[in-house]
């Protein structure tokens, strides 16, 4: 998963400018919001917390009397009387709506949609543009085999979005369900909604499916399902309980890794960067073909930001990815005429670009800029103050003594990377803590953007009257699964090969999303409460999801053998109807819960 911003950043730059136009116009709106909030009487939700247990915001069940408001005039009034439904959010939704715009509810609504709309792209695109280039660079730096940064980075990379996603429900709201939710709905979507299209797509091309290795992988998944609804019916987690989730995914992987590297006796991919893999250069000017390697198709998932780089070799000039423009195509179509409309636009899209170039390090080759450089190290250590004196702090320290320290510590690294570096190409020693530097201040802006999208939904549930487990399960899992059902099937469309790639990356994906986006998330929540046990949520609804997991699994591996590993139009078409299906039954159990609750 996590491809949603690289769909928006290949969008011709028109649409990709009026997009962020109206992103800003709605982020200056909600900071005139934050101000009037801050400027008021403000408590801090997380004060009273230490060490982990800082991160833990107010349940927003706490915000359940919102509808009602009895003893209040309105909900503005009693919004105001119960600060906690600020839900640990660097924007007051809540008050935005019922507030700011009370009398202008539609413009509301339009705000709210575009923003949650910002957040995705900002979520996916921090991911493709960012994370995976600090990836690759890691890889090369610490010169892993393929098959090794295959079965590691690459699915960090693939998931990073919906797996900070689910860290953030379980670290800032103290609600498991929105995590929960949100990576067991994308999962169910990946193997029965993108499966589904892509067998319906290739169902006349009669391409076989790789027998061991599509067997391998869901018998894999099957059993992490099955830990998974082990640990939702004994209803808690320890460190140790979660620590074992997280290992199934390591012995996976160890065991993938170590029978190909067994197995390959001339790996093809020695000269090449470790995430690029080959392609046909006999037809340049057609989408490139994937050719058989010694590599396993799965571990390429379905990250399209590989695919459309750049060999350092220089093997491909010219090519078209599987989205089907290319940024000079685009460059092309709005000269002319529309070239003073199309800089406006692009620098439209500077405001949200600005803040992450200034606090994460980049040493990308087609990307480097030495101000920028200097710029990031200098601002990143200060990013890192601010969100620990709103976050972490506790009050242990004091506030201006962090900030202090941290603009000493960011003036000395800027003044190291000015004196260290040159303008015309990026460093080429003391790569490592470049690389790293890249790395985690990527996961600051996950952590950041991610954590302001659980809270958004949140209030969106709280303004719908929608369970926010609901929201997750669709609107999350959707925003994070699209981007995979737009390459996948792009990437099917190629030939036999780009068919084994997608479809493998259908479980492969999935599966290190469950195992390790949730093994990580409870292992925290499990850690914040040593030596009790992490209390996960008791909702039928959980162990709904996860049996439509198992079916949707259990149909593709009946139906694929009977075919003779070929994905055919009665594969595809039950995927869809399972995916339907559990779609009205999950929104219908809550309808009728909902009632019966109101009811009562």
């Amino acid at each position: 998963m996590g491809h949603l911003g690289r769909f928006f950043h290949r969008k011709p730059v028109y649409f990709r400018g009026c997009f962020h136009g109206v992103c800003i116009l709605v982020f200056i709106a909600l900071c005139f919001n934050q101000r009037s909030y801050n400027g008021g009487d403000r408590v801090s939700v997380s004060s009273n917390y230490t060490g982990l247990r800082s991160l833990k915001i107010t349940n927003p069940t706490d915000c359940s009397g919102l509808t009602q408001h009895r003893g209040y005039e309105n909900q503005c009034e009693y919004l105001k009387a119960n600060p906690q439904c600020k839900a640990g959010a660097f924007f007051y939704y809540l008050e935005f709506f019922y507030c700011d715009c009370q009398n202008f509810a539609p413009l509301a609504y339009i705000a709210l949609a575009i923003w949650l709309a910002a957040l995705f792209y900002l979520l996916g695109n921090t991911s493709a543009d960012y994370f995976c280039c600090c990836l690759e660079k890691l890889s090369n730096v610490l010169r892993l085999p393929p098959t090794v940064a295959g079965v590691t980075l690459l699915p960090l990379g693939n998931g990073a979005p919906d797996v900070f996603a689910c860290i953030a429900a379980f670290v800032s709201t103290d609600n498991a369900d929105v995590g929960l939710n949100s990576i067991s709905g994308g999962a169910v979507f990946i193997i029965c909604v993108v499966v589904g299209t892509i067998s319906l797509c290739v169902a006349d091309l009669g391409v076989t499916i790789d027998k061991k290795c599509f067997k391998r992988d869901v018998y894999t998944f099957l059993f992490a399902v099955l830990a998974l609804a082990v640990i939702l019916s004994v209803g808690e987690v320890a460190v140790g309980g979660a620590i074992a989730f997280v290992s199934i995914y390591v012995v996976y992987a160890t065991f993938v890794a170590a029978s190909e590297i067994l197995r390959n006796k001339d790996p093809v991919f020695t000269e090449y960067p470790p995430l690029l893999p080959i392609v046909n250069t006999e037809n340049r000017d057609d989408v490139p073909h994937l050719v058989k390697s010694e590599v396993p198709h799965w571990m390429w998932g379905s990250h399209v930001a590989v695919y459309s780089e750049a060999f350092s070799h220089g093997l491909e000039d010219s090519r078209k990815p599987p989205w089907g423009w290319t940024d000079e195509e685009v460059q092309d179509e709005n000269r002319g005429s529309s070239f003073s409309c199309s800089k406006l636009l692009t620098w439209l899209e500077f405001p949200l670009m600005l803040p992450r170039r200034l606090t994460i390090p980049l040493i990308d080759e087609e990307r480097w800029s030495k101000g920028y450089a200097v710029a990031s190290v200098t601002f990143a250590p200060l990013l890192l103050a601010f969100l620990w004196n709103r976050v972490y702090n506790g009050g242990q320290l004091s506030e201006d003594l962090i900030y202090i320290g941290s603009a000493v510590v960011g003036c000395v690294l800027g003044v190291f990377a000015f004196f260290c570096t040159r303008k015309d190409q990026p460093p080429q020693k003391m790569l490592l803590p470049w690389v790293l530097g890249g790395f985690f201040m990527s996961i600051i802006w996950f952590y950041m953007v991610a954590n302001e999208l659980v809270a958004l939904l949140v209030s969106l549930g709280l303004i719908f009257r929608v369970n926010s487990a609901i929201l997750a399960l669709t609107v999350l899992a959707w925003g994070n699964s699209m981007g995979d059902l737009m390459s996948n099937v792009a990437l099917a469309m190629n030939g036999a090969d780009g068919v084994q790639i997608a479809i493998s990356g259908c479980y492969a994906g999935p599966m290190f999303n469950t195992l390790v986006g949730l093994g990580v998330s409870m292992l925290i929540g499990a850690w914040s409460r040593k030596p009790d046990s992490y209390v996960l949520s008791r909702d039928s609804g959980l162990l709904f999801n996860l049996g439509f997991i198992v079916i949707g699994l259990v149909w593709a591996l009946v139906v694929l053998p009977r075919n003779q590993m070929k994905p055919n139009k009665v594969l595809g078409m039950g995927l869809i109807v399972i995916y339907l299906v559990f779609l009205c039954l999950r929104i219908g159990m809550e309808v009728v819960v909902g009632s019966l609750d109101g009811s009562s």
